[in-house]
């Protein structure tokens, strides 16, 4: 049966965010902070090791107070800011207004990268008449990444965590997803980095399709095997 709709996952899927040492370094010199060299190399190793960049690295462990906001953090906007300005608050800053400036660095366009075959991969879809759809566990509105980097077009639906309350694996963020692209579950797939997250598609009987959460220029062509699978046979 040939795929009518492909979901897709945003961070580590179609885009990456920007290294933890290039968000740093970017909030420091838009906001005037300069500290020696060696200092910012240490500062965002911590601040990695912390989990405090969203789509960075997870933290190296989760303390205790914020295990809640952790395990809830895509469900509201509030959750999400409060438990990534939370980790980075483990790391001693200059200056205690960088813990948002970094939260709201993470939001811009500028942060993220589509990876090299997104655009491809998209627009052959389109060609082919199958429906596109974003399902992200996220706490802030992403159009206007895609926006900024000429994707949004070939996006026939947002289906973002936030909006709903409801986070992946949740089976219900995937019904909505399907719903919104007008296609039934058996007739999508889910193309994902988070085998837990993502793989939660296929309890309401989407097929799934799993990429590497790598650095963009790390993988060139990730997302070209899904073009063979469009009127093969099911994954």
């Amino acid at each position: 049966m040939a795929i009518k709709g492909v979901l897709f996952d945003f961070s580590g899927t179609l885009f990456r965010i920007e290294s933890t040492q290039r968000w740093l370094t970017a909030v420091l010199e838009e906001t005037g902070t300069a500290p020696a060299p060696a200092e910012v190399a240490e500062l965002a190793r911590r601040l990695e090791r912390a989990g405090a960049l969203p789509g960075g690295a997870p933290p190296h462990a989760v303390p205790a107070h914020l295990a809640e906001l952790w395990a809830t953090r895509d469900e509201t906007p509030e959750r999400h800011r409060a438990l990534y300005t939370g980790l980075a608050r483990q790391v001693d800053l200059p200056d205690p207004s960088l813990y948002d400036a970094l939260y709201d660095r993470h939001r811009s366009p500028e942060a993220w990268r589509p990876y090299p075959d997104a655009t491809e991969v998209l627009e052959a879809l389109r060609r082919q008449a199958v429906r596109i759809g974003v399902v992200s566990n996220i706490g802030w509105d992403l159009r206007p990444v895609f926006r900024a980097h000429g994707l949004d077009t070939a996006v026939d639906a947002f289906v973002l965590s936030y909006e709903h309350g409801i986070q992946k694996p949740d089976p219900a963020l995937f019904r909505l997803a399907c719903e919104a692209l007008g296609a039934d579950p058996p007739d999508v797939l889910m193309v994902g980095d988070d085998r837990g997250a993502d793989g939660g598609a296929a309890a309401i009987g989407c097929a799934v399709h799993f990429v590497d959460h790598l650095p963009v220029e790390r993988r060139p062509d990730g997302l070209r095997p899904l073009l063979a699978l469009l009127d093969g046979p099911r994954p």
